[in-house]
């Protein structure tokens, strides 16, 4: 099990890793060892999440999210399997608690009077300049 909070946790077997070659230093082991970790948790039909939740999540996760509702991460900081593995568990779980925390509501304010007073004229004052740039007509006598 792996712990998001005290009421949300996720089995092991609802997360899969595949170990891949991974891109940067570390010379002939790069291309002998795959050490990289591509981590992929199926976030739409998971049934430990709630549906807030969810939304949140996919919200959150933008491109790391696939169309089919699958949370990739991909993790290649370490020169080994176990550090990367940690690395990208420790990614999903911080994501997950970000998810979790519910958005504060916003509260309704409202312009100062002192804010709608200086738009007013500053309203004023650009009609003025438009008004001034208008062509004279001559008069008629």
């Amino acid at each position: 099990m792996i712990y998001i909070t005290p009421a949300i946790a996720i089995p092991e077997n609802e997360i899969k890793e595949e170990f891949i070659r991974s891109s940067g230093p570390g010379g002939q082991n790069v291309n002998k060892v795959a050490t990289a970790v591509q981590l992929r948790f199926d976030a739409r039909n998971s049934p430990s999440l709630p549906d807030d939740l969810r939304e949140r999540l996919t919200r959150l996760a933008g491109r790391r999210i696939n169309a089919d509702g699958i949370l990739i991460i991909d993790a290649g900081r370490f020169r080994t399997q176990a550090g990367n593995r940690r690395d990208a568990r420790e990614r999903l779980v911080a994501l997950l608690r970000r998810a979790a925390r519910p958005p504060r509501p916003r509260r309704k304010t409202r312009p100062t009077r002192a804010s709608r007073e200086q738009r007013l004229e500053s309203k004023r004052l650009r009609s003025r300049a438009k008004r001034l740039r208008r062509p004279v007509l001559p008069e008629e006598e």
